[in-house]
């Protein structure tokens, strides 16, 4: 099972509803996952209270994927939100899938800066006789 790992930090992002709206972020989310190609399974977002009655709260959430998982975290009151995207597949070459809604996400935020690292997770293995003999029972 081969996948990419692609961890970002996101500064100065103009303060758009998804970064103070879990149901924002939470619908860009999905709709990012789906539209690259990903199969969303469950999810769970949050919505912080502002620091004080001067700043909108940030939200926090995450996609449970068939292809693995995306996580988000947003701070408005400091212009900023960090990413965590793993997509794998234990047939395929996902890392386009993972590249597309890393794209769709950082067009979304609108970030001055960026930090990013990207990680190639795992190594190809035979499927093992006894696993598809389950799988297909």
């Amino acid at each position: 099972m081969r996948g990419l790992h692609i961890f970002a930090d996101f500064y100065n992002c103009p303060v758009g509803k998804h970064m103070a709206c879990a149901k924002a972020l939470r619908q860009l989310c999905i709709g990012a996952s789906e539209t690259a190609g990903l199969t969303v399974l469950g999810d769970h977002f949050y919505q912080f209270s502002g620091v004080d009655e001067t700043q909108a709260g940030g939200a926090t959430g995450a996609l449970v994927l068939a292809e693995s998982h995306l996580a988000v975290h947003t701070w408005p009151e400091r212009g900023g939100a960090t990413l965590d995207v793993y997509v794998c597949n234990v047939t395929g070459d996902n890392s386009s899938k993972a590249e597309a809604l890393y794209a769709a996400l950082l067009r979304a935020f609108g970030p001055a800066d960026v930090m990013v690292e990207r990680v190639f997770r795992g190594k190809d293995l035979p499927v093992a006789s006894d696993a598809v003999e389950l799988a297909a029972a």
